[in-house]
């Protein structure tokens, strides 16, 4: 009998990478549903156009590369979904494109592929899109747009509720229902509708693809932070649209829990939530722009090794300094 020898553990799971990028496809199908609702055909369109350019680029890569095949696992797929629900459904398709193409190859590729990036793909093509097409990016309308407009769009932009916070006053025709469903405002395709992504949150905790701490000590510090430094005459209002503003709940349930991107451990996983709200915060205040999540997650992803070093889990039957019992 030919026997396998490995270092421990030697307990396998059932899960793999093209098993959890499933879970967290299936998780995201609501807030598909609500944005092809919300504002048309075009957002289906855009979401697999994006998703199928992160394939491609994906194969050449290999290909180019002369690496084994990684399209079957998913991860190209989620990273194109991802890139297309951060944007406005007015982006043009060309545009979503290039995004991708940066994603893939720069911030996922040319450092080994899935598991060695530092940055989260998704996030790094958005803000490779903000760099050179940052009224793209930021202009959002509640109109619905063609599927078969293919170059820049004409449309009437409206201001999304983080602009009108960004300028220190709540929103006045936005209530917290329309918050909640996504109706009556505009904004990034996959983040209006909050109802829609803490569906996906609760499929992905029963599937214990994600753990609750990341997400939770997120939010949760984004609205401590709105509480105590709010604006205006009232306090709870003012933190309410600032966790379903702008996309604080799909950063925090989509994206800084990225596996690769994230820390493994307990205590730094909190610890990085708080980062990433603190920062979405911070930007959301003093910066030029009105939306903070993608700078203060790709900030964060670069200590994510650190977190994990600098407080790993004591192992049983280890003292301290490393002599054992």
């Amino acid at each position: 009998m030919n026997l396998t020898v490995s270092s421990a553990p030697h307990i396998r799971g059932e899960e793999n990478t093209r098993r959890i990028m499933l879970d967290v496809l299936i998780a995201l199908v609501p807030a598909l549903i609500a944005a092809v609702i919300l504002f048309g055909l075009r957002a289906l369109v855009l979401t697999a156009v994006s998703a199928a350019a992160c394939v491609i680029f994906e194969l050449l890569l290999c290909l180019v590369m002369r690496r084994r095949s990684t399209v079957g696992n998913l991860s190209a797929v989620v990273t194109g979904v991802l890139l297309a629900f951060s944007v406005p459904v007015s982006t043009p398709y060309w545009t979503i494109i290039v995004g991708d193409a940066f994603a893939i190859i720069v911030v996922k590729g040319l450092v080994g592929g899935l598991g060695q990036n530092i940055f989260n793909p998704a996030l790094g093509g958005r803000a490779f899109m903000m760099l050179f097409w940052p009224a793209t990016i930021t202009r959002a309308g509640v109109e619905t747009v063609s599927a078969f407009e293919f170059g820049n769009v004409d449309m009437v932009a409206s201001v999304t509720p983080m602009q009108n916070m960004h300028m220190g006053s709540l929103p006045a025709d936005v209530s917290l229902l329309d918050m909640f469903l996504g109706t009556n405002h505009g904004g990034s395709m996959g983040e209006v509708c909050i109802l829609a992504l803490l569906i996906g949150f609760a499929w992905l905790l029963y599937r214990r693809v994600i753990s609750w701490r990341i997400p939770v000590a997120y939010v949760g510090t984004v609205a401590i932070l709105a509480l105590v430094f709010f604006k205006g005459d009232n306090a709870l209002m003012w933190m309410l649209y600032s966790i379903m503003g702008g996309g604080v709940m799909m950063g925090a349930i989509f994206m800084a829990t990225d596996y690769a991107t994230s820390p493994t451990l307990p205590v730094p996983q909190l610890i990085y939530g708080i980062g990433c709200g603190v920062l979405t915060v911070i930007v959301r205040y003093f910066g030029i722009f009105p939306e903070g999540v993608t700078y203060a997650i790709l900030i964060m992803n670069a200590f994510a090794w650190a977190l994990d070093r600098a407080l790993p889990v004591r192992r049983f039957g280890v003292m301290k300094g490393g002599a054992g019992k």
